[in-house]
């Protein structure tokens, strides 16, 4: 069995991290910081991220990239923001092998998607996503969980389901990429959206209407784009969606719920949904797809409308067959 290595120890690459190596693979968890690194393999837990759960034998923490890149298969856990940055740097040193994306979102600045930003760092990776409904507790915990791997290449999409997939961690695979990375997007963004409608008050049947007309959305844009409907009816889209909107555990949620609600929020947690909002919009308006949730999700996070407002606009838009 191949060695696999993780690249980001945030809560999401250390759960991953944690449940492949305690299916029995040789798993190298990657930090930055090298502190943490040392921290982590003293403790054996990234109390910081994923307090509670302890770190398997078989999971080797560490700061040195050189050292996990010579895993055979890499899954690529950093925030999305932060993706062409850590690829840049990064590059040269995993180029040439299966590269698995484990981001949410549109990168800001260049509107692309995480396969988009490996294949132009890493022109002779093999990209592809691990997406779906998903909180990182529940993976470290060895919950049932079930997620999309998308990768154009069926072969390489096929080695790597085998390779990841453990008893509680059932992975789907697809090889229709640009679907699985935009229903992993865009339902942060609507999820903001269910996050304000309950902290302003608006109701459980609100939400709902939301959920559901974000979802026409989404599906419209990935169309558009050249996503399959049944990629974002599935794990990606429509289940990533209903996790997301439905529990505070999803940061874009318990944002979104802090807007409604005219509360602070913590500025450290990284809330992928609020810099894909502004690219989706971007993304949409040029490609002249109808997007009103976005657009008001986008304009409360600008400061260009209350909440109120954006209500009373979303509320006031003609009546017309569904």
């Amino acid at each position: 069995m191949s060695t696999i290595a993780i690249l980001g120890a945030g809560a999401f690459g250390t759960a991953l991290a944690v449940t492949l190596a305690r299916d029995g693979r040789a798993v190298t968890l990657w930090a930055r910081d090298p502190a943490q690194a040392e921290t982590m393999r003293r403790a054996r837990e990234n109390a910081a991220r994923l307090p509670g759960q302890q770190l398997p034998d078989a999971l080797t923490p560490t700061a040195d990239l050189a050292q996990a890149a010579q895993a055979g298969t890499m899954l690529i856990a950093v925030p999305m923001q932060r993706m062409a940055a850590f690829l840049a740097e990064a590059g040269p040193v995993i180029d040439g092998r299966a590269l698995v994306a484990c981001a949410k979102g549109i990168d800001l600045d260049s509107g692309r998607g995480p396969t988009d930003l490996i294949a132009e760092a890493c022109p002779a990776a093999q990209p592809a996503i691990l997406t779906g409904p998903s909180f990182a507790a529940d993976i470290a915990a060895g919950l049932p969980t079930a997620l999309t791997l998308a990768c154009r290449d069926a072969a390489t999409g096929a080695r790597l389901q085998r390779a990841l997939s453990t008893p509680a961690l059932r992975l789907y695979r697809s090889t229709d990429v640009t679907g699985a990375e935009l229903g992993g997007a865009l339902k942060n963004v609507v999820a903001i959206g269910a996050g304000i409608v309950m902290g302003a008050g608006l109701g459980e049947s609100a939400r709902a209407a939301l959920m559901t007309r974000g979802f026409a959305e989404m599906e419209r844009l990935a169309l558009a784009l050249g996503a399959r409907a049944e990629t974002l009816a599935g794990l990606s889209g429509f289940g990533d969606l209903v996790l997301t909107c439905t529990s505070m555990q999803s940061r874009n949620t318990r944002f979104g719920h802090a807007l409604g609600a005219g509360e602070a929020f913590d500025p450290a947690v990284t809330v992928e949904g609020a810099a894909t909002a502004r690219a989706v919009v971007a993304l949409a308006r040029g490609r002249g797809v109808e997007m009103p949730v976005a657009e008001m999700v986008a304009a409360v996070l600008d400061g260009q409308l209350t909440v109120a407002q954006a209500t009373e606009a979303l509320l006031s838009r003609p009546l017309k067959e569904e």
